[in-house]
């Protein structure tokens, strides 16, 4: 009896409950209702004045620096580390011996490569004499003249290869990082240095649509640094990203010249302000004032009858909140700017201050 009670007053509650609900949702709407058609049918609507303004195109875009250049450097033949001349933070400069790997073995190639090189151009010396004379023929000279540039090539393989023992800084900059010690044994391809130039580094920015459309490569650009907001760093944009990310926005790369001390590195925070040249008045709107989108070139003002009127217009640019209008406006007319959706031609409005 007593479980019966109890499954009685639980589904009394609950129909309670979403009784409570069902009422708290119809208010809810009349008032979304009685906000959107107030008086005799009328429309609510917030509204604007197209006006003509000044034109700032100046903004800011927040990004990363990064080093100008960046490279690793690998063993290309295989040995023992046998001198290690720079440590981490070292600056080098181009040409640089960073490290030697042991050699004796490529050292005895080379010479042995050379003794087989001269044994063959004294070969082909000999071979050319006695063909003048008929005591060789022309195959045979020709296989001492094929011997004696193989063994030449095989002596320039040798020599690069030994070159290569000693490794060499490609670049003027600093190094990053130190992969390798003395009597290390290293294959090719085996990791010893990381050296970046920060001489030069590129602050990476994201920029809008309506950004990068003022956009070209070349322009100046002043940087700051929040690390050192008493330094001024300039810049100019090496790069355009072509297509936009997945956030529709276009990546942007300044190259900035760092100061005489290199204060500025690689990972540090920066801040472009991209400045233009002052532009004439035009006529703006809220962004809010197309029907649908801005791409719809169609708008709504309000006439004298405080009626909904739609309006053709052809837009220009996208200047953050508002656009610009080329034709269709004048100053001093009235755009509305929020509830469109609700509107038709000639719909009566009352307007939401």
């Amino acid at each position: 009896m007593k479980r019966v009670i109890t499954i009685i007053v639980v589904v009394v509650a609950a129909l309670g409950a979403i009784a409570y609900v069902l009422n708290n949702n119809k208010k809810k709407t009349k008032e979304k209702t009685d906000f959107i058609a107030k008086g005799s049918g009328a429309v609510a609507v917030k509204i604007a004045l197209v006006e003509r303004k000044e034109i700032n195109l100046d903004f800011t875009a927040n990004g990363t620096f990064a080093p100008n250049k960046e490279l690793e450097f690998s063993a290309e033949n295989s040995g023992r580390v046998s001198k290690v001349f720079v440590q981490e933070g070292s600056k080098v400069s181009v040409g640089t011996v960073l490290a030697r790997i042991d050699a004796e073995i490529l050292s005895t190639d080379r010479e042995t490569a050379e003794a087989t090189y001269q044994n063959a151009v004294k070969d082909l010396t000999r071979y050319e004499s006695s063909f003048k004379t008929g005591g060789v023929t022309q195959q045979q000279l020709d296989q001492a003249k094929l011997a004696a540039e193989n063994a030449k090539l095989r002596l320039k393989q040798l020599q690069r290869r030994l070159s290569d023992a000693n490794i060499r800084s490609s670049i003027n900059g600093v190094v990053n990082k130190k992969m390798v010690e003395v009597g290390a044994v290293v294959a090719p391809g085996t990791k010893l240095f990381e050296l970046v130039d920060v001489s030069k580094l590129k602050l990476k920015v994201n920029v809008n649509e309506g950004q990068v459309a003022n956009l070209k490569i070349g322009d100046a650009v002043q940087i700051q640094s929040s690390v050192f907001p008493d330094e001024k760093f300039t810049g100019k944009v090496t790069f355009i990203a072509a297509k936009a990310d997945e956030n529709l926005n276009f990546p942007i790369e300044v190259e900035v010249a760092n100061n005489i001390k290199n204060s500025l590195r690689a990972g540090m925070y920066g801040t472009a302000l991209f400045k233009f040249p002052k532009q004439a008045p035009a006529i703006l709107v809220p962004r809010t004032s197309f029907v649908g989108s801005v791409s719809s070139n169609e708008v709504y003002v309000l006439n004298k009858d405080n009626k909904a009127e739609t309006r053709k217009v052809v837009s220009g640019r996208i200047l953050g909140e508002n656009v610009e209008i080329l034709e269709g406006l004048k100053e001093g007319e009235t755009v509305i700017i929020s509830g469109q959706i609700n509107l038709t031609e000639g719909t009566p409005v009352t307007i939401i201050k």
